[in-house]
């Protein structure tokens, strides 16, 4: 049940369901995310780091970027997230974030601004 209770207490959150549903679409950095959902890279990297303690999405290193996906092997969250995807229309703040995600490419700039490294490994 704890498993169960934490999930949606994971959910809960705006800006952690927000990643969540970008990156069930594909993987991206801190920056990508920031720019797309126009937030902070600090709130965004708190958010992937409670993300990862609970083994909700993986990183990978590639060259100067850390990259963030959902994992598979969360059968629960995946099937919510698809049945947002599914009514994607009902939530325009989701809506929104998938439309700009197009735009993300524009973001990456971002991240090579710094290259101190920040709480959770990430680079802004």
């Amino acid at each position: 049940m704890s498993s169960l209770t934490d999930l949606f207490k994971l959910l809960s959150d705006e800006t952690r369901l927000r990643i969540l549903m970008l990156l069930s679409k594909e993987p991206l950095c801190v920056c990508e995310l920031s720019g797309v959902l126009e937030t902070s890279q600090p709130k965004i990297s708190k958010s992937l780091a409670k993300l990862r303690d609970l083994k909700i999405v993986s990183d990978e290193r590639k060259e100067k970027f850390v990259f963030y996906s959902l994992r598979q092997d969360n059968e629960m969250l995946n099937h919510i997230l698809e049945n947002i995807t599914l009514h994607l229309s009902d939530y325009p703040t989701l809506t929104e974030d998938v439309t700009r995600l197009s735009h993300k490419d524009q973001y990456l700039t971002l991240c090579t601004i710094s290259t101190e490294p920040i709480e959770g490994g990430d680079q802004i």
